[in-house]
């Protein structure tokens, strides 16, 4: 690790405290999450993770504070499109809104874990294989070509019956419905059964473990320094509760964002490649995170500005 214990030590007790904080204090009551207050708290949490961007700026420099914000921003815009799956996970189980903001809560806790061993994991193999950035950058653009050419989500409720997830809790619980308490475990005449709301997690955690394969190499393209890649991380997660209850209600306008998403992984897959290929041969050509930061911002206006044109188009023809 490059950066002192101190830092990651102070981090991860911040991460603790905000994260008592918001389950103890400011979300202890099961209620519905609304659209203003919703937007506050994502600003807070751009605020948060801006704040600590200034604090890398003078502590470790302006490459790495340059670093963080474009992983950052970068596991920002993918996190977006997992919100679409969010959606069909609670209406597919019925989850009312006044229970979805816990649950999404013990989801960032699995996702906190999740990442560290998957960053970890990944820059562990970048250091002892150059050949892995071919790997992650080959990934991502194939993830970036099907992502384009996959048939628009028309947000169709998840196939409960079939799925493995679900079969695989089954067989070792039994699963009661239970819609009054955000248990996850009920002990009902004496045998202990399974809730919606567990199964509702695990769906949860299970996307966004198929996320993260796709996001955290992205985020590598940017740095392989671990506090980097873990911090803007953690802090794109920790704002995603309230971006989903921000965006909720307006997921039309975003129509578009797919396909900009599908264009920003297969930019950064081609931008490991290329640079891992030019530094092996000893080319002068390495296409720099601060450009990075340019096209990635370049095409996300892009397609938010598309899709809330063409959403105002087929009102004003309705």
């Amino acid at each position: 690790m490059n950066e002192p214990i101190e830092f990651w030590i102070g981090f991860i007790a911040f991460v603790i405290v905000m994260l008592l904080l918001d389950l103890f204090v400011f979300h202890k009551k099961n209620e519905v999450v609304k659209v203003k207050s919703a937007l506050i708290w994502s600003a807070f949490w751009i605020g948060l993770a801006m704040l600590f961007n200034i604090g890398i700026y003078f502590f470790l420099g302006h490459q790495k504070a340059l670093d963080f914000f474009t992983g950052y921003l970068i596991e920002e815009s993918l996190s977006v499109d997992n919100l679409f799956v969010f959606i069909m996970i609670f209406a597919s189980f019925n989850i009312e809104p006044k229970y979805q903001h816990r649950i999404l809560f013990w989801g960032i806790i699995g996702a906190i874990v999740m990442r560290a061993v998957f960053i970890f994991a990944g820059i562990a193999l970048i250091e002892r294989f150059d050949w892995v950035m071919y790997i992650f950058g080959i990934f991502l653009v194939y993830t970036g070509i099907k992502m384009f050419f996959e048939k628009e989500d028309k947000g169709e409720p998840i196939d409960l019956e079939n799925n493995k997830m679900i079969k695989f809790v089954k067989y070792f619980f039994p699963i009661t419905i239970d819609n009054e308490e955000t248990h996850f475990f009920k002990r009902i005449h004496g045998k202990l059964f399974a809730t919606q709301f567990l199964l509702t997690l695990l769906m949860i955690e299970g996307s966004d473990l198929i996320f993260a394969v796709d996001s955290i190499p992205a985020v590598m393209s940017v740095s392989t320094d671990p506090f980097i890649v873990y911090t803007s991380n953690i802090f794109a997660i920790l704002g995603l509760r309230s971006l989903y209850f921000a965006l909720s209600g307006i997921m039309d306008y975003f129509r578009y964002l797919k396909l900009g998403l599908a264009f920003i992984l297969s930019f950064i897959g081609l931008k490991m490649c290329i640079n891992e290929l030019c530094s092996e041969m000893d080319w002068h050509f390495h296409i720099s995170n601060f450009a990075s930061l340019g096209v990635i911002i370049g095409i996300l206006t892009i397609s938010i500005i598309a899709s809330v044109i063409k959403t105002r188009q087929e009102k004003s023809s309705n």
